[in-house]
């Protein structure tokens, strides 16, 4: 993985402290895993784990900042503060109970008075994490036609209409990080989903393909906005900037119902 601390040395760096966090994590997750747990019992002890100890490095190293976490209760004290850890400590539960599934991660990101100002996505089973501490290069597009990441268990209807009318291929895969660095890496060119999703599931994965220079904005291509109160957020577009247009416009066009 890509941080260079020490296991006890925390960076005072946001960008490298995020990235020093989910590896942290990361670590914490693949000894579970190697537990023999199965199923749900394996589910909640990653879940737990990882919450646990994130939770307790930024109660430790940046106990004036507030979180928001898929794990734990929701404190709206974060609503006036300015500073907003938003983490989810296991994206992609379900692939994380079926080794040796990889596509699985750890997202941490920092909001800061309105914006997302650092993420860290580590995909512990591939040993790397993407950082904004050293913003990922897209390389060119390998494919011969547009590649869309999905979801391996439930489609969107309208993402099969969009890549009909673009000739795009679909690439199933699992957790929403893994979706969105799948562009970051060149395994798809464009991530586009509708249907629910909360802040922690794209903050962090959001942070690292803005710094990389992707396009990243709703369905109806207006801007993702964190630290709201309502902390679902429904719907992205996460693509190659040369996409963007024509993805927005078929929605438009279309809708996603």
């Amino acid at each position: 993985m890509t941080s260079t601390s020490t296991e006890h040395s925390a960076p005072a760096d946001d960008h490298e402290f995020a990235a020093w966090l989910a590896d942290r994590a990361g670590e914490v997750l693949l000894e579970v895993r190697g537990r023999g747990l199965e199923g749900r019992e394996l589910k909640d002890a990653g879940d737990a784990a990882a919450q646990d100890l994130i939770a307790g490095l930024l109660a430790e190293h940046r106990p004036d900042d507030a979180v928001l976490s898929e794990e734990a209760e929701d404190d709206k004290a974060r609503l006036q503060a300015d500073r907003v850890w938003i983490i989810d400590p296991l994206d992609g539960t379900r692939e994380f109970s079926e080794p040796p599934r990889d596509d699985w991660a750890v997202h941490v990101a920092l909001w800061e008075r309105g914006e997302l100002t650092v993420g860290a996505v580590a995909q512990p089973a591939l040993g790397e994490t993407f950082t904004t501490a050293a913003p990922p290069v897209v390389p060119p597009s390998t494919a011969d036609r547009p590649r869309i990441a999905v979801s391996r268990s439930r489609p969107p209807r309208f993402v099969e209409e969009m890549a009909q009318e673009m000739g795009a291929e679909l690439v199933p895969m699992g957790s929403a990080g893994v979706k969105v660095l799948s562009v970051v890496r060149d395994v798809s060119d464009a991530y586009v989903h509708a249907g629910g999703q909360y802040q922690w599931d794209n903050a962090a994965p959001v942070a690292v393909a803005r710094a990389a220079g992707l396009h990243c904005s709703r369905v109806d291509g207006s801007p993702l906005v964190y630290n709201e109160e309502d902390t679902s957020l429904p719907d992205l577009i996460v693509c190659r900037p040369e996409l963007a247009e024509q993805i927005v416009d078929f929605v438009r066009r279309n809708g996603t119902d």
